[in-house]
């Protein structure tokens, strides 16, 4: 029987009182908000990423004393009639469009890396994830380093070895974050330009991002998520498939939480005939795909892989994304469009391209769906940190393989530089060793646990024009992390380069190809030009 998860939270009776008409619970990792403008559920999950603090020490620090105290009294009007409607259409109708007319805020608390991939996952829902670039993962909640242990290996040997194995990784990371902030103020002293707050928080960020490949994919993370019935049914049916006791765990957290807040959106979820014929049904193809791959990849060793590879364009694309421009503002059939787009000029095209996509002031101003018509499919080898962000656009196709060593690990320069070279590579070996010895002991579903985030992982990105436009511009970001601003950099020249797009490359203006040194130094500075407007 699986122990019950308890929250790192520890609230005194007052607080309890103040936080219970606001939240679903008080004791426990997984909860909902309700009784709260929507203002307010937003402004809480923003400040949620770049906070160590949970969001219920969050709402009692910095929102609580904001709150009318006659929000306390909240009255649920018209709860049990419309529970009654809506548990009639679902049951009569099966009409899952209803279901996306109501949403919730939830908040999952002290859960690990991978399982925050498994939330991010669908496409309908809106994630807010704590960042490793602004909390330091130094706290040791209950004496403990913050990181999961499977509850697959609690009370075997293995879980010894797994324990030593993290603990160590995250007592070199914590010890080299002061020696690496020494580091760069070294190597980048402070402009007299700068206030003392900007220059800590860029050499800070620095610091973290270098060394946040020394934490494993078990570091353990607070996610916000917003969605409606629909998308969390979505999500509960793949969490309660899944082979991980974790995710199948906070999956009955979630839905004991969801219950409390939109109870007929959940009633099919674990119904045997609805619900758990589903799950069925994606645990039996989980299983079959891989016996079935097994058999037909045996034997067979993974190539050299660069870490961006453009495996598959329309060499026509250019030309059908013209001739979607044509069709949107004419009244001819696609088939004439095309023809026309077929014999202009190159001086035509762009200049219909240009004319589409207009004077852009900022990279938010994009063109419409005419480049929706043509793709890229992107094969990439990265390192987890820079998977972690790149797997939360949603707007696209992106799968990924599960984590090992197989691929090798980065090793940022600034390691070297620093004389943390030693540690770092023993944090690496001790990892991999880790995953091997669970995946030896027949537990490969949670070996990827053990694994740090230095070590690559291979995945794809299919996606339209349109978002690679937005994902390559806010990726090469000067302010991005140095590993996926050089994969989307990488994205970007491969359009141009490789499937021959120049147009569509030109109109991506706001990529950035520049090497920036302080990643953060001018959002930061702009930061605080706006706060002091203020």
């Amino acid at each position: 029987m699986p122990r019950p998860i308890q929250t790192d939270d520890q609230f005194t009776p007052e607080e309890a009182r103040l936080l219970a008409p606001y939240f679903t619970n008080t004791d426990r990792p997984v909860f909902a908000l309700v009784n709260l403008p929507e203002t307010v559920k937003g402004a809480l999950f923003a400040r949620y990423s770049r906070s160590a603090k949970s969001l219920r020490r969050l709402f009692l620090d910095e929102f609580r004393a904001d709150i009318p105290s006659d929000g306390e009294a909240a009255a649920a009007v018209g709860t049990a009639r419309a529970d009654t409607l809506y548990a009639r259409v679902f049951s009569d109708y099966g009409d899952d469009s209803v279901a996306q007319l109501g949403s919730v805020h939830i908040a999952c608390e002290g859960v690990s890396n991978l399982l925050t991939k498994v939330l991010e996952w669908g496409r309908l829902m809106a994630y807010l994830e704590q960042s490793t670039r602004y909390v330091p993962y130094t706290a040791k909640p209950h004496g403990r380093w913050k990181y999961h242990v499977p509850e697959e290996i609690a009370g075997t040997p293995l879980a010894s070895s797994y324990i030593d194995t993290l603990d160590r990784a995250f007592e070199v990371y914590a010890r080299w974050i002061p020696v690496m902030e020494d580091h760069f103020r070294a190597k980048y002293p402070k402009s007299a330009d700068d206030s003392d707050a900007v220059y800590r928080s860029v050499i800070r960020a620095k610091a973290l991002d270098t060394l946040r490949g020394l934490l494993p994919a078990a570091t353990t993370s607070n996610v916000g998520l917003f969605g409606t019935g629909q998308a969390y049914e979505a999500l509960l049916l793949r969490m309660f498939a899944h082979p991980l006791e974790e995710v199948r765990a906070h999956g009955t957290l979630i839905l004991e939480e969801l219950r409390k807040v939109i109870p007929a959106f959940m009633a099919r979820v674990d119904h045997p005939d609805r619900g758990g014929r589903w799950v069925q049904y994606l645990r039996d193809t989980r299983e079959a795909v891989h016996q079935s791959v097994a058999r037909v990849t045996h034997g067979i060793t993974a190539e050299a892989h660069s870490e961006v590879t453009l495996t598959e364009f329309d060499p026509d694309g250019e030309t059908k994304v013209v001739a979607s421009v044509l069709y949107a503002a004419s009244g001819l059939s696609d088939a004439q469009c095309l023809r026309i787009a077929e014999t202009l000029s190159t001086g035509e095209r762009v200049s219909l391209l240009n004319a589409y996509v207009g004077d852009r002031s900022n990279r938010r101003h994009k063109p419409g769906r005419a480049f929706e018509r043509t793709k890229y499919r992107f094969d990439v080898l990265a390192d987890y940190g820079a998977f972690r962000d790149l797997q939360r656009h949603r707007l696209l196709t992106l799968e990924w393989q599960p984590l090992s060593p197989d691929h090798g690990f980065i090793e940022p320069a600034a390691i070297e530089e620093a004389g943390a070279l030693n540690d770092w590579r023993e944090v690496m070996r001790r990892s991999a060793a880790l995953h091997a010895e669970l995946t030896a002991a027949g537990f490969s579903d949670i070996a990827p646990y053990a694994v740090v985030m230095a070590y690559r992982v291979r995945f794809y990105m299919d996606m339209n024009a349109r978002e690679a436009m937005h994902v390559i511009e806010l990726r090469t970001a000067p302010q991005g992390h140095p590993s996926y601003r050089r994969v989307c950099q990488a994205m970007h020249t491969a359009i141009s380069d490789v499937a021959g797009h120049h147009a569509l490359a030109r109109t991506m203006q706001f990529a950035d190809h520049s090497e920036v040194e302080l990643e953060r130094l001018q959002s930061e500075r702009a930061l605080e030009k706006k706060r002091a407007g203020r």
